[in-house]
């Protein structure tokens, strides 16, 4: 896994040679048959760089080559680490976060213009999830990863169940592997296909109406136009069994805008702006440049493959049955 370690190690400090990739002033924007945008393909949403701007570097929006050199060392110590950690979790073979290599912001958020999200409103929920033991809480479980219980499925978090991918959102938070999206387009439609789960959105582009309001799905209903050459899809009617965004609220009130722009061959800037006053008291808006992918998009077949949650349940009666036994 070392080898693993100084590729991304040298994705960061490849920044201080000078390797940035400059934007062609010279692009032209490719276009389908109908003469729109092409944004068709396998796109990748990695990034080393984290949602929220780090504390430390306060009100600085970009990265200096110094702070590029201790977040190489950093990674590269940290990553180490973790390939030494043993059984019981991925090690480095698994994830992929390098990103675009000319993204030198301190945060993916770039308004509130501190970097961070908003402060949540009060009272709103909040479920926090993750690979460690299981929290306290009641159904509906929200959480992406992790669980209350395991009494059931119903217990277990949203990627456990094979219902929400834990990157695929909407917006694509990059994650730490399977960033991956395919865009398909005709005249009156686009598709958005996420790779975790294998969810395909169907984005009408005819300025038809959303759905009505009592009808309510797990990834919204969106609705797409053209703003020059920037796709826009806007999505609500969520459901109130996702979180909003993050550990936070739920999705029930939540308009998400997200917008697609071609700036070059191999790049689309991602851009997405969540505005829910009943979980953030301020909406905030975050860019992830995505890459191309020379290759295509195989099929994530959790639900056909989704061997983990029998055995979760399984092994929890199997220990229930070994305590009662031993209590006899």
């Amino acid at each position: 896994m070392k080898i693993r370690v100084s590729i991304i190690a040298t994705a960061l400090t490849a920044l201080l040679a000078g390797s940035i990739q400059a934007q062609d002033d010279d692009f032209v924007v490719p276009r389908t048959e109908y003469g729109q945008p092409d944004l068709q393909g396998v796109w990748n949403f990695s990034s080393y760089i984290p949602m929220q701007r780090p504390e430390r570097f306060a009100d600085k929006e970009f990265l200096t080559p110094e702070d590029i050199a201790a977040i190489a060392a950093r990674t590269e110590a940290g990553l180490e680490a973790l390939n030494n950690f043993g059984v019981g979790g991925y090690n480095l073979f698994w994830m992929e976060n390098a990103g675009r290599g000319d993204n030198t912001r301190t945060s993916l958020i770039f308004y509130p213009e501190n970097g961070r999200m908003p402060e949540t409103v009060e009272g709103v929920a909040v479920q926090i999830g993750g690979l460690g033991p299981d929290e306290p809480g009641t159904r509906p479980v929200r959480m992406i990863v992790g669980g209350i219980a395991k009494d059931g499925p119903e217990d277990r978090g949203l990627s456990e169940r094979c219902l929400v991918g834990f990157n695929a959102g909407p917006p694509f938070a990059p994650s730490l592997y399977n960033n991956n999206v395919q865009i398909i387009q005709n005249r009156d439609h686009v598709v958005i296909m996420t790779e975790m789960i294998h969810d395909a959105r169907i984005v009408p582009l005819d300025g038809r109406d959303h759905i009505d309001d009592n009808i309510r799905q797990w990834s919204g209903d969106s609705r797409g136009y053209w703003d020059g050459d920037t796709l826009v899809v806007e999505t609500k009617n969520f459901n109130d069994l996702t979180q909003s965004f993050s550990y936070f609220g739920t999705s029930y009130d939540k308009i998400l805008t997200e917008r697609f722009t071609r700036v070059d061959a191999y790049t689309v800037n991602y851009e997405f702006t969540v505005d829910d006053p009943s979980t953030f008291k301020d909406k905030f808006t975050a860019l992830v440049p995505m890459a191309k992918v020379d290759g295509l998009m195989y099929e994530y077949a959790c639900h056909e493959g989704n061997y983990g949650m029998k055995n979760i349940l399984r092994g929890e009666r199997m220990a229930e049955l070994r305590a009662k036994e031993g209590g006899q």
